[in-house]
């Protein structure tokens, strides 16, 4: 377990710490705009967004560890797929939480870099999840993520009305083996 823990803090800290707080950090420096007034309505409006942002990431971390026993990163995916918290509503919760940090560190700093960052990442997000994830998703975990895809949508959060795939299965004393992927 505590190689899981250390495999996630190392990953948190290189590809969210990188695209979520060095790369806007680099773009803001760049901007020659006035320094954050604390006492506007878009800076109170932008710190909710980030913590938001910041506390998704961290549930589907820990969802990853503990119901995938795996990280959010591709060389190190989880081991069964995560249909559980936040991934119970959308897909690709990650991707969210990380549009979210971005899209309220434009709104803190008022940064036009950094929300063209955050609509270039959107894309690039996209992109990476239909032609690398899903068909990746599909090939290792096959009619469990079929079912799982066809449940949950992709980008727009959804209450989850049915349970989901392996659910009625577990409940009489199957084996559960689907959790939710990215």
């Amino acid at each position: 377990m505590l190689s899981l823990l250390i495999r996630n803090i190392v990953f948190t800290v290189v590809v969210p710490g990188l695209g979520g707080v060095w790369v806007p950090g680099w773009l803001l420096t760049r901007d020659v705009g006035p320094a954050v007034d604390w006492a506007t309505p878009v800076v109170w409006a932008a710190v909710p967004v980030i913590a938001a942002g910041a506390v998704l990431y961290l549930w589907c971390a820990w969802k990853f560890a503990a119901v995938g026993r795996g990280t959010p990163g591709p060389w190190d995916p989880p081991r069964r797929v995560v249909a559980h918290g936040p991934y119970r509503w959308v897909r690709n919760p990650i991707y969210l939480a990380a549009l979210l940090v971005v899209l309220g560190e434009a709104g803190l700093f008022g940064s036009l870099r950094v929300l063209a960052y955050a609509g270039v990442l959107a894309v690039c997000f996209h992109l990476f999840v239909i032609g690398y994830e899903e068909p990746g998703l599909r090939r290792r975990f096959g009619p469990a993520y079929l079912a799982y895809r066809h449940a949950v949508p992709r980008w727009i959060p959804r209450h989850p009305s049915a349970p989901m795939p392996g659910e009625g299965a577990a409940r009489r004393g199957g084996s559960l083996r689907a959790g939710t992927g990215p």
